[in-house]
């Protein structure tokens, strides 16, 4: 019956091909990954960007390489750190909120940069309009200016009877910090609330900023969203304990720390997004023709047992908000 075995296997050979096309791996690549971090601070971030890798088919160590450059807080790192990455000629580079994207956008005009997690992509100039960037920038925002009055807002409803809040923020991350800075001063006017700036560009000095802190009888802490100040929450949540401040924070890694509250775009899912840009970069797609989204996921999550400390009653309604309540 050779007609008949000669069918067999023709029809087997038809149904492998499918098969070993699915089965062909991806061409490596080598992606650039910069960050005004460190890698500790990252880690879930970073993590969310593998996984979201992973599901397009880049796995690191297999057929994707990733060089990392974390400035660790130090801002007038990032230049030197992007113009490093577009010298290993990375098919792709990824910046991580908007100085290390500005930084990215600075030292090439060609390789193709994913931004992630920036607060705003056209006042940061990076983009020509959100739905056709132009140029090689493309990625998503976390739209932490646009929101960033709504922290004020959260913490004056947990904390009804405060008027004079303290807001800290990095001068170092310049373009960034000015940007929320405005939209957090223009909160508190429409709420009615003092609000008394205080920077803090290093780590040592957040013991003197408590300090001033004190001096000023402020009643509630606003940190505005930076990746030198997160990387430090721990020590700024436990001296805003120590000061009986009720606070607020942009990851959820801030209440995690010991924060009253954190309130924020989902860093770690940008990062996850951020992947699909880069595949599809990879695949052909032209950055300048891919629109900029914004955030899909806010994180709210409470510290209870940080509240039950502060002798603060979290109402009800504000807990079935919550994405996450982290209990005593």
């Amino acid at each position: 019956m050779p007609s008949v075995r000669f069918a067999c296997e023709s029809l087997l050979l038809l149904l492998a091909v499918p098969l070993l096309a699915t089965a062909q791996p991806v061409a490596r690549a080598r992606i650039g990954y910069l960050s005004p971090s460190s890698p500790a601070a990252a880690a879930s971030f970073v993590e969310g960007f593998r996984q979201g890798l992973r599901e397009h088919g880049y796995v690191e160590g297999a057929n994707t390489a990733i060089e990392y450059r974390f400035a660790h807080g130090d801002f007038e790192r990032l230049p030197g750190m992007a113009a490093e990455l577009v010298q290993l000629r990375v098919d792709v580079l990824v910046a991580m909120v908007t100085q290390a994207s500005i930084a990215a956008k600075s030292a090439t005009s060609t390789i193709p940069v994913v931004m992630v997690g920036v607060s705003d992509p056209l006042g940061a100039k990076l983009v020509g309009t959100l739905s056709r960037p132009g140029g090689n920038v493309t990625g998503n925002s976390a739209l932490t200016a646009a929101t960033a009055g709504k922290s004020l807002e959260l913490l004056k409803e947990v904390a009804p009877n405060v008027r004079r809040v303290a807001a800290l923020w990095n001068p170092a991350n310049e373009v960034f910090q000015a940007q929320l800075v405005r939209e957090t001063q223009a909160a508190a006017r429409s709420l009615n609330l003092e609000l008394i700036l205080f920077e803090l560009s290093t780590p040592e000095a957040i013991p003197g900023v408590f300090e001033a802190m004190a001096r000023q009888r402020v009643g509630a802490l606003n940190v505005l969203a930076d990746p030198m100040i997160n990387a430090h929450a721990a020590e700024v949540t436990r001296r805003a304990a120590a000061a009986r401040l009720p606070s607020i924070g942009w990851q959820a890694s801030f209440a995690d720390a010991g924060g009253l509250i954190a309130y924020g775009s989902n860093l770690r899912e940008l990062h996850r997004d951020a992947a699909a840009y880069v595949a599809r970069i990879l695949a052909g797609a032209k950055p300048g023709e891919l629109p900029v989204e914004q955030p899909r996921t806010f994180d709210l999550v409470v510290n209870m047992k940080t509240a039950r400390q502060l002798g603060i009653a979290i109402p009800a309604p504000f807990l079935l908000r919550a994405t996450r309540v982290i209990e005593p």
